[in-house]
């Protein structure tokens, strides 16, 4: 399939607008789709997926901007597939926002979407670039242009993402992949051994796991660990290219150890090696296990940067993850691919996002990162007037304007290893505060760049200037709760990082659709009242 653009289009003679009558054209031209048709549709850019089809001359491709417009409003009108195909086939308003009213036949059929999907997840995969990030984020650009923001005040939060998955006990974990494995080495023309055959029957599950009283859940799980072993055996080698095989192996290996004599069991709480990686679900083995805020969350994390100006915003930029991936870290990818402005940009977050790192790294880009809580110790006051080296390295001067005569770099604790004359610090009126070493000849302060700039910050929480500020990155938090809500961002359909990212990229240009439509309904009240005045 040939990949060929469908930028340039005109209308037939029998565009099905031509049939419409003057109230009915009325009516579309307010409608959602005249904004999509006129704002979004135009600014989807199809050359970023010609990679995702053949050079050579055959059969065209379906307008990758008509798919990808429509996968938008499949999110933002809450249709599914096959809800949207019907619904470009017969609803005009459908047609018009993709440009498809003189098309003799609707270009969706019931595999279009899906098959795109494919061919993304496909070319991401096999080179690590995500299309559908790319096509969402130069949208958002496009939007905020005409929206006429700019990127000098920003905002950013993360947000949960459930996975479609059961939360699965041990004893069900080891049943479901040993029970996986044992189907596909019966559909390859493997027998079983008769202890193991129960694994593909019919409603096994249901008798093996709450109807079987002779041995208790822990007793029943160790039966099925070495159901799996017995497997794994049996295969030598010849299931090593099934997802079943290799998800059986990680659960052994996660949640067994060998004893001295050779013999497996399982682990104990304390001796699993990073309990938030474990397999969860083999339905989803990518998913991870997370405690935040009281609760248990399993699956991915999303971050979200939204751009804000007078009674606008719009989501310019987001990060997708497994849900033990932190914020700071997520600050500091966001970073990494930040330009540096020409005139400073405030990027306001909590305080998870916030390092004395972060901090910097951001300042050299022109970003001032302001963080609206604290975490961790709290340095003394006084040590934000002290005074350091740009680079950190050392102290040259106390709140008690002395500077010490001898100074050492400790690399290893990130520290200065600062020596002042004993009668300055013995003298000085914060001394209490300060708490040097005073020796027999010396006082000898260990002080970090980071402690003065953290206090810098405590002090700086404490303005009327920082109020604001706290108060402006609340907004950000009604996000996650429109994602939810209305675009049903913990309910995505399917399994996988790659899979619900994608996914959740479209909510994301659903949700900026909609923040578009009520940007310029404003504008048309805004002209109506300036009338009425």
């Amino acid at each position: 399939m040939a990949f060929v653009s469908n930028n340039s289009q005109q209308m037939s003679l029998t565009d099905s607008t031509f049939n419409l009558t003057e109230r009915e054209r009325k009516f579309l031209e307010k409608s959602w789709a005249k904004t999509f048709s006129d704002r979004i549709f135009p600014a989807i850019n199809e050359d970023i997926f010609s990679v995702l089809y053949s050079s050579k001359a055959s059969r065209p491709n379906t307008p990758v901007n008509v798919i990808v417009g429509a996968l938008i409003l499949k999110e933002a009108l809450g249709d599914s597939d096959d809800e949207l195909v019907q619904a470009l086939m017969f609803d005009i308003r459908y047609q018009h926002a993709l440009h498809t009213t003189s098309f003799e036949e609707q270009p969706l059929s019931d595999r279009t979407l899906s098959r795109f999907r494919a061919r993304c997840l496909a070319y991401e995969t096999e080179t690590g670039i995500d299309l559908i990030h790319i096509c969402v984020t130069s949208l958002s650009k496009e939007i905020s242009e005409f929206m006429g923001l700019t990127p000098s005040m920003q905002r950013m939060d993360s947000m949960m993402i459930a996975a479609n998955i059961r939360n699965l006990s041990l004893l069900e974990l080891f049943y479901t992949c040993t029970a996986n494995l044992a189907k596909v080495m019966v559909s390859r023309g493997v027998t079983l051994p008769e202890k193991q055959k129960h694994y593909v029957e019919k409603d096994d599950y249901n008798a093996f796991i709450y109807h079987q009283r002779k041995l208790d859940a822990n007793e029943r799980t160790i039966v099925v660990m070495h159901d799996a072993e017995k497997l794994l055996e049996l295969c030598e080698g010849d299931f090593d290219d099934t997802s079943e095989y290799q998800l059986l192996i990680r659960l052994l290996k996660e949640q067994t150890i060998f004893n001295d004599d050779g013999t497996r069991r399982l682990r104990e709480k304390k001796e699993k090696e990073d309990p938030s990686k474990v397999l969860l679900n083999p339905s989803d083995p990518e998913a991870t296990f997370r405690k935040k805020a009281g609760g248990k969350h399993l699956g991915y994390v999303a971050n979200l940067t939204e751009t804000v100006g007078e009674n606008k915003s719009l989501i310019t930029d987001y990060a997708y993850e497994q849900n033990i991936y932190g914020d700071s870290q997520f600050m500091k990818d966001h970073l990494a691919k930040e330009p540096i402005y020409k005139q400073e940009v405030l990027l306001i977050a909590d305080g998870a996002y916030g390092s004395e790192v972060n901090v910097a790294e951001a300042a050299k880009h022109r970003i001032r990162l302001i963080t609206t809580n604290f975490t961790g110790r709290k340095p003394a006051d006084i040590f934000a007037e002290f005074i350091f080296s740009e680079d950190g390295h050392e102290l040259l001067e106390c709140i008690n304007h002395k500077k010490p005569y001898q100074f050492r770099y400790d690399e290893h604790n990130d520290r200065c290893d600062a020596l002042f004359k004993k009668c300055d610090c013995a003298d000085c009126p914060y001394l209490a505060e300060c708490k040097p070493r005073l020796r027999q000849n010396n006082a000898l302060k260990e002080l970090s760049w980071k402690a003065v700039n953290r206090a810098k910050q405590l002090r700086f929480m404490k303005t009327e200037e920082f109020k604001q500020y706290a108060h402006f990155r609340n907004g950000v938090e009604s996000l996650p709760s429109l994602l939810r809500r209305k675009y049903h961002a913990d309910k995505i359909p399917t399994h996988g990082k790659k899979q619900t990212r994608l996914h959740f990229g479209f909510k994301v240009a659903a949700l900026n659709f909609q923040k578009l439509l009520d940007y310029e309904n404003s504008l048309v009240y805004c002209a109506s009242e300036k009338e009425i005045a």
